[in-house]
């Protein structure tokens, strides 16, 4: 069981980026159509979870629902929606894998956290990755979209990085209330705030929402991507540990590389292949240690089984 939801949830998050292009593509309005996917997503999850008291409505009162939000949904999908209008699903989802390098570079230089040599030879091997990404547009095609939806992307990651650090410290602070209730509640304040920046930024059309690709788009993003792949990333924490699930950064961006170029037509330059391949290497530097502790733990786990 617990494969095969490691598996779903692999191709869930590996989806989700061609599901967003696709929305994008279609006319949906970036900020709104992402606040309404986790303001949705979060506000159902959560009813939920009140419904099966797990989680009370007074968590919503909370200012590190608000933090976390602004980390982990705001500041983390309003440049990705906004990037996808210019970079394609498969580039969104390697710059997106960039995550772990972000948030080691804020435990060392901003924690002052001890790193190792070959997470600081990650960090300048995922580097050199998104040059190799970048490289082509600025020097040949000088698509200054392109390389500045890159860029935000990157920025993005910065947030989510800070989310994720600062979310940790939410789990053990809030150590009696379920993961999953404290995902919904941050997500439905980070929806809300993508849907203030939505009505000060955008001119939202109700037609441009109406079409078949807008609406399946926002329902599987809602439903598949928020609702069941969370869910399952926590099943999964919850069930094996926190490792585990992360190495979907590993296979999702892969997946969504091949999703765009077969089902979407978008264009895989040997550049582009090139600095995929090294911006996961850079990202396996990093988790090393992570990894061998994983494949011990497994190791122990099957010897356990078969005696």
């Amino acid at each position: 069981m617990i494969i095969f939801n490691y598996l779903l949830m692999c191709i869930i998050f590996g989806t989700t980026f061609l599901a967003i292009k696709v929305g994008v593509d279609a006319g949906a309005p970036p900020f709104f159509s992402a606040g309404v996917r986790f303001f949705m997503a979060g506000l159902i999850l959560f009813g939920w979870m009140v419904w099966k008291k797990k989680a009370r409505v007074s968590l919503l009162l909370r200012k590190e629902m608000l933090f976390t939000g602004i980390g982990l949904t705001f500041g983390t999908f309003s440049t990705l929606y906004w990037a996808e209008q210019y970079v394609t699903s498969g580039i969104a989802a390697v710059l997106s894998a960039t995550g772990p390098i972000m948030i080691l570079l804020l435990q060392t230089f901003l924690l002052r956290q001890k790193s190792s040599i070959h997470s600081m030879a990650g960090c300048l091997v995922g580097f050199a990755g998104v040059i190799l990404l970048l490289l082509p547009s600025i020097s040949f095609e000088m698509n200054l979209f392109w390389v500045l939806g890159c860029f935000i992307i990157l920025i993005g990651e910065i947030f989510y990085s800070s989310g994720t650090l600062y979310s940790k410290h939410v789990m053990e602070r809030f150590a009696d209330t379920s993961p999953i209730a404290l995902n919904a509640a941050q997500m439905m304040y980070g929806g809300a705030m993508l849907l203030v920046l939505s009505t000060s930024t955008e001119h939202v059309h109700i037609e441009s929402m109406l079409t078949l690709h807008a609406i399946g788009s926002l329902l599987y993003l809602i439903i598949v991507g928020s609702m069941l792949g969370h869910s399952i990333y926590y099943w999964l924490v919850a069930k094996t540990n926190p490792v585990f699930p992360s190495t979907w950064l590993y296979i999702s961006p892969l997946l969504a590389l091949g999703l765009g170029t077969l089902l979407y037509h978008e264009a895989v330059s040997w550049f582009t292949l090139t600095g995929v391949i090294t911006i996961i290497t850079g990202i396996l530097l990093i988790n090393v240690g992570s990894l061998r502790q994983l494949v011990s733990k497994s190791e122990k786990g099957l010897r356990n089984l078969s005696s």
